[in-house]
């Protein structure tokens, strides 16, 4: 087409690709109902431990305090009654701030459980107008059929397509999983659906450099928030009527891939369907990125071997994949909470030391521990070959870490190597229990004897779970 033309084009195949997705893909696999269901408490669970810290608690509520929103939506564990957009993002603070909910990797390692924080949000505030017209609220269930599909949406883009890579954060993609699925549950056609998309992938994006060295900040912790409330306000736009941009990604000099993807046309491993969800990784021991779940399960290990020794370790080799050292690899001053999380000499300091590893363990007060820096410049981390092969390999998906502990007389540990964390599918029977463990702790943090056992019995009940109200559902999670 020449670029003088002003003929709008048929939308690009990669919108209507999703949208048709959106629109007509019937979830019938029983893992990903299952799954789904852990993936939502699993979330809020993280949310309520968020809750004790201060940092996120202030980000909290309304933009402008004393704001009445009617028929509002609820942020659990809190008493704020918000607009969706404003909820989104509330939510998608609680649940990312410890950053300790699931992963899904890829050529983009991603999130995909921040995409609960609009799902929620939309229905219960619709659920609530609904049911204040008399009209019957959403159930449970279809946020959970609803979270199928943005799993699938964000992890089918991030297996093939490196965004980091471009210097754009992977919250892109929640904002882009986020717009078209709202857009559907709030009563889109397949155009406002489109349309909605195409605007997610036109809008400004997050780059990456808060994520990385030496902008490390408390950024990464709400920009996931901040990611679906913007998904959530272009739905809302589509719906209203706002057209959209059909080849936002193909114009010629101006669309997406030309301007951000060198050219580049996006890949996709398989067709869309509930790989993502019945694949998705857990972090159920520890509050980490997920790419050092596996190096603090191998340091936690070594723990009793070198605990009354660590004045005698000459040196600590660790063996990784690449992702993990262009993320986590971090040496020099670590200058708060989310630059301790994001170093992987740190982490298995803490474990190696500590026998264990807590958010509380990213706080000053255990950072100015000196055995932790002493032990971080005796680690060397080096890749893998075997480890990055199979961490990409669709039969094997590892995330494998390795450690092994040099003394100064010349003996040596035994190798720690764990090549799927606990969270990983492969080790779903023993994970179940772990998670519910984890889940249980975090209700009991935030809510007295009575409301906690309701919500652990409503939860743990698969077919009331789907089968309830979204509004009654966040109530009973409301203080």
């Amino acid at each position: 087409m020449s670029l003088s033309t002003n003929v709008r084009p048929a939308p690009d195949k990669v919108l209507v690709q999703i949208a048709d997705y959106v629109e007509r893909y019937p979830v019938k696999s029983a893992l990903a109902w299952e799954t789904a269901r852990l993936a939502l408490i699993d979330t809020l669970g993280c949310g309520f431990e968020a809750l004790s810290y201060p940092g996120c608690a202030s980000l909290l509520g309304p933009l402008v305090p004393g704001t009445i929103v009617p028929n509002g939506a609820r942020v659990p564990g809190t008493p704020y009654v918000l607009d969706p957009e404003r909820a989104a993002f509330n939510l998608g603070a609680l649940n990312r701030w410890l950053d300790f909910n699931d992963a899904f990797y890829g050529a983009t390692v991603i999130h995909p459980s921040d995409t609960f924080s609009g799902l929620l949000a939309v229905a219960d505030w619709l659920s609530r107008t609904r049911a204040a017209e008399g009209k019957k609220p959403l159930l449970v269930r279809e946020v959970l059929e609803a979270a199928v599909k943005t799993y699938e949406i964000m992890g089918g883009l991030a297996l093939e397509n490196g965004f980091t890579a471009r210097g754009l954060d992977h919250t892109i993609l929640v904002k882009v999983a986020t717009a078209p699925v709202v857009t559907k549950m709030l009563g889109g056609t397949r155009e406002e659906v489109i349309n909605a998309l195409s605007h997610a992938w036109l809008d400004g994006h997050a780059l990456a450099a808060f994520r990385r060295k030496p902008n490390t900040g408390p950024r990464k912790s709400w920009a996931a928030g901040d990611a679906a409330s913007r998904g959530v306000r272009l739905a809302l736009m589509a719906v209203k009527g706002e057209i959209g941009c059909p080849s936002a990604l193909t114009a010629k000099t101006w669309g997406f891939y030309d301007v951000l993807f060198k050219g580049r046309p996006f890949r996709f491993q398989r067709p869309f369907g509930a790989y993502v969800m019945e694949n998705v990784l857990f972090k159920l021991p520890y509050p980490t990125a997920f790419h050092g779940q596996s190096a603090v399960e191998a340091a936690i290990e070594l723990h009793p071997l070198v605990k009354d020794r660590l004045d005698d370790i000459k040196r600590v080799e660790v063996r990784c994949h690449n992702s993990s050292m262009v993320i986590l690899d971090k040496t020099g001053p670590l200058h708060n909470f989310a630059d301790r999380d994001h170093c992987m000499q740190y982490m298995i300091a803490i474990g190696m030391i500590f026998g264990t590893l807590t958010a509380e363990h990213y706080y000053d007060h255990i950072a100015a521990d000196p055995r932790i820096d002493e032990l971080r410049a005796k680690m060397h981390l080096a890749e893998s070959r075997q480890y990055e092969r199979e961490y990409h390999d669709p039969a094997k998906r590892t995330n494998a870490n390795s450690v092994q502990v040099y003394f100064k007389d010349g003996s040596k540990s035994p190798l720690s190597e764990v090549l799927y964390p606990l969270g990983h599918r492969r080790r779903r029977q023993e994970g179940v229990p772990a998670l519910m463990a984890k889940f249980e702790r975090n209700v009991a943090r935030v809510f007295a004897a009575k409301q906690r056992d309701a919500i652990l019995k409503a939860c743990g009940d698969a077919r009331r779970l789907e089968a309830m109200p979204v509004n009654e559902f966040m109530d009973m999670l409301a203080i």
